[in-house]
């Protein structure tokens, strides 16, 4: 299955497609891909594995993705965080000893009981309402392959869905 992804190129305000067999640009785990560019600019995409262990938890992926980043080809830029699934979610957040399950404990609160009209499985609604609601991409300045976070944030995945194992991609748009 052949997708255009639409990537900003720097030196044109206009998108431009690269298309790519899907799933042959994340053969190889933790690789970095380049994608078609232009003279001004270097694009490079990893993917990243999380197994996740309970129906309902959040992981902190902060050092996974900073040694990811250190894969790569720029030091300094944009780092882009993408799961690749509908009931997970990614964020940052504080970590301090059970701020993870007073999240989770508010997420379950915000989803009101209805009777959902989901084809799959009307139970499973939540964890899709919940991804949608905290998000499934994020966008995080690095430099000198660091994550540029306030003193407490972590980036965490947050699993609605699980146990599972969750694919994240991750691309870099490199500074100038």
């Amino acid at each position: 299955m052949k997708r255009g992804i639409p990537i900003p190129t720097p030196a044109h305000n206009d998108l431009f497609f690269a298309t790519f067999d899907f799933f042959a640009a994340f053969a190889v785990k933790s690789s970095p891909r380049k994608l078609p560019t232009n003279s001004a600019c270097t694009y490079s995409m990893q993917k990243l594995i999380i197994k996740t262990r309970q129906k309902r938890e959040i992981l902190d992926i902060t050092d996974k993705v900073e040694a990811a980043l250190g894969n790569g080809t720029a030091s300094t830029g944009i780092c882009n965080l993408l799961v690749l699934h509908t009931t997970a979610a990614l964020t940052t957040a504080d970590l301090d000893p059970g701020t993870d399950l007073d999240m989770l404990d508010a997420f379950e609160h915000m989803i009101p009981k209805l009777r959902y009209r989901h084809p799959h499985d009307p139970a499973h609604v939540p964890d899709h309402i919940l991804s949608a609601l905290v998000g499934t991409s994020i966008a995080l300045p690095f430099e000198k392959n660091n994550l540029v976070l306030g003193t407490w944030q972590r980036v965490v995945l947050v699993e609605f869905d699980g146990p599972r194992e969750r694919e994240i991609v991750l691309t870099v748009t490199p500074e100038k």
